[in-house]
């Protein structure tokens, strides 16, 4: 446990009981209570509403806040963001580029529509030297839903001269078997990033395991709660090695005014928010597949049409 965690018992009103319903709620650092307000906090930690705001408000003053910084250092770090290439020129331009480091890309789309697949070919590419569009990096895979498969890997690596040996060494996969061993799976990938330039992170799929554990309207502010905390770890993660958060989410099918097609992605706002592009993926004709940038900090809202053969993801 960081000094952090073990300072929250020490904030007014906050014994080891009350410091234990925070941590399983996601408040694991004094600026995760310094923000919230002080109705929630009372709620979901089973204590009074003043006993909370007096929490919040010694949080705050605990909280590093940090300062303000002029543009120019901002783009100073900016300059260090990678972009992984996706092996398809179309996807790439979609992207500005490929898939950018520091930051979560979201993938959604019905069963079929190429985005575990895609994923696959990312954890094969992201091991290409920069100069070819890679990071020469290791990748991490969270896999929730049994969908690695090391035969398709083997296929995309041969279709770019790889040694398909040596690109599966460089590929550590864990199973995830409930939400609660995902988010250990979060936080068990920082210390093999201390051993291996993990360039590439992949949760396939992000959403599957909250869906069927947390069923039910009662449940849904406990599920946020810990979808919240998961995706910030990873982006944490990115920041911290430099690296491509790349997460597959599944969709709900109920009408949405917004995506047009019938489907919308799990998570709600807390995915929406967390995440710094995503994609939404549909079929088309005869291997087609239609990607669609809807959310993007600095990039338009367009699309591209990519293939998906033997080879991977191409034009």
């Amino acid at each position: 446990m960081s000094d952090e965690e073990n300072g929250i018992e020490k904030l007014p009103g906050v014994g080891p009981a009350t410091a234990e319903k925070l941590r399983e709620a996601g408040y694991t650092t004094m600026m995760s209570i310094a923000v919230e307000s002080p109705k929630n906090l009372a709620d979901l930690c089973e204590i009074g509403e003043a006993v909370a705001t007096k929490v919040i408000a010694a949080a705050k003053k605990a909280a590093d806040i940090g300062g303000f910084e002029t543009g120019d250092i901002v783009m100073e770090r900016r300059e260090k963001v990678g972009k992984l290439t996706t092996c398809s020129k179309a996807l790439n331009s979609l992207m500005g580029g490929g898939f950018e480091t520091q930051s979560i890309t979201e993938m959604f789309g019905e069963f079929g529509s190429g985005k575990t697949q895609i994923a696959h070919q990312c954890a094969v590419s992201v091991q290409m030297k920069e100069k070819d569009g890679g990071l020469d990096g290791d990748v991490i895979i969270i896999d929730t839903e049994n969908t690695f498969r090391p035969e398709r890997i083997i296929q995309m690596a041969d279709a770019l001269d790889m040694d398909s040996k040596e690109v599966l060494s460089r590929i550590h996969v864990a199973r995830a078997f409930n939400s609660h061993h995902q988010m250990l799976l979060a936080e068990k990938a920082k210390e093999l990033a201390e051993e291996f330039k993990v360039r590439l992170l992949i949760v396939d799929s992000l959403t599957s395991h909250f869906r069927a554990e947390y069923v039910g309207r009662g449940t849904l502010a406990d599920r946020q709660q810990k979808l919240n905390r998961h995706m910030h770890d990873l982006l944490r993660f990115g920041d911290l090695n430099n690296s491509v958060i790349l997460v597959t989410n599944q969709v709900s099918a109920k009408p949405d005014a917004f995506f047009g097609d019938p489907t919308r992605p799990i998570g709600g706002h807390i995915v929406g928010h967390t995440a710094t592009f995503r994609l939404y993926l549909r079929k088309s004709k005869g291997g087609k597949r239609i990607v669609r940038l809807i959310d993007s900090p600095n990039l338009p809202e367009a699309e591209a049409v990519i293939t998906v053969d033997e080879k991977g993801i191409r034009d």
